[in-house]
């Protein structure tokens, strides 16, 4: 109950922000807001009214709305209209939201990283607290036949001599591989707190580019819990949320290449029964997980509004570029009718995900 609570926090906390990103915008464009809702209709009461705009809270918890003066279609003409503004300052307006998200991910991680979460370090920057984590597994390699995934953190290795490796870094098991030849190595690695020991034998040609030398085909990296000075947070974050936009970015390419090749797979897909455990997960290790985590949502809740369907801020953008193109404004009717089309396609998406998310669940 405590993990759903926090999974709807953190959602509506994003969702606002987005909203807020219109609001801020529409204010410096004098394009008139008239409500600022917390959570979607039916309203539960009104925390009070500044100027034109109402500020409310609402029934459904999951999100929020900004609703501007000529943007539903009625009475849309007049000072202050959204319809009349310059389809740059439409655009710009639109932006806003995604921005806001950008600015909120960047500061998520920020706040993550000041805190302390894994990162990936250098030898030379290295410190007591660093260990050694596969970072992937080659195909066939005698790394994968003894049953080594990604996400291990390897505690020991040693030969068959007893000989140890007392410095776990990559270029020191690289080094301590090769000096062994093919001869039969055991690597301890630990997984969710069990330790497990397991024997190999390097081999030639595992890895293309080095054929002629022995290795047993996993790739290494250093990770690191250090907490950075928060001006150094700052910085490092600006490399997590662009890591973080290409890699949502590139799965829902993805996904959309499959939907066109007719091989789509929602099934791995999150929605927001599956966010409960993905919380409570980065929850058991701490509080700056936590905040890592809505840092990456909030990346995807940027990316998501940018998808070019109707009642979506991306279908916005494009209808105004096709406006711009044939300089002529779509009908009303047209706009309205594109963008139920829109709720019902997202509907039905959340619906499947949604479905996908509880039968994980029973199984």
């Amino acid at each position: 109950m405590t993990t759903a609570l926090l999974v709807i926090a953190i959602l509506v906390v994003l969702i606002v922000a987005h909203e807020f990103g219109h609001f801020i915008a529409a204010k410096i464009f004098k394009v008139r807001v008239e409500e600022f809702g917390v959570g979607y209709p039916p309203r539960a009461f009104l925390f009070g009214k500044i100027g034109e705009t109402e500020y409310t809270f609402n029934w459904l918890p999951f999100g929020g709305f900004v609703r501007l003066f000529g943007d539903e279609g009625e009475k849309e003409h007049g000072q202050g209209s959204f319809v009349d503004a310059n389809r740059h300052v439409q655009a710009l307006i639109l932006v806003a939201g995604v921005l806001a998200n950008a600015i909120l991910a960047w500061g998520l991680f920020a706040g993550a990283l000041s805190l302390g979460i894994p990162r990936v370090v250098d030898s030379a920057s290295a410190n007591e607290s660093a260990h050694l984590v596969v970072a992937d597994v080659v195909v066939g390699s005698p790394a994968e036949a003894a049953g080594i995934i990604a996400g291990d953190k390897i505690v020991g290795i040693r030969d068959d001599k007893g000989a140890k490796l007392e410095r776990l870094a990559p270029d020191t098991v690289m080094d301590f591989v090769r000096a062994r030849g093919g001869k039969q190595i055991f690597i301890a690695y630990e997984r969710m707190g069990t330790t497990t020991t397991v024997a190999l034998r390097p081999a030639h040609a595992v890895i293309e580019d080095n054929a002629g030398r022995p290795a047993v085909g996993i790739a290494l990296v250093l990770v690191s819990n250090e907490a950075l000075s928060f001006g150094d947070a700052m910085k490092e974050a600006f490399s997590r949320t662009g890591d973080a936009f290409k890699q949502v970015g590139g799965g829902l390419w993805s996904i959309v290449r499959e939907v066109f090749q007719g091989k789509a797979n929602l099934a791995d897909v999150v929605g927001p029964v599956g966010l409960v455990g993905v919380v409570s997960d980065a929850a058991t290790h701490g509080f700056a997980n936590v905040l890592a985590l809505a840092g990456f949502i909030s990346v995807n809740l940027a990316i998501i509004n940018l998808i070019p369907i109707p009642a979506l801020d991306g279908g916005r953008l494009l209808l105004l570029a096709i406006e711009a193109f044939w300089r002529r404004s779509a009908p009303r009717i047209l706009v309205q009718t594109l963008n139920l089309a829109g709720v019902l396609i997202i509907a039905l998406l959340m619906i499947t995900v949604t479905y996908n998310d509880i039968a994980r669940l029973f199984q």
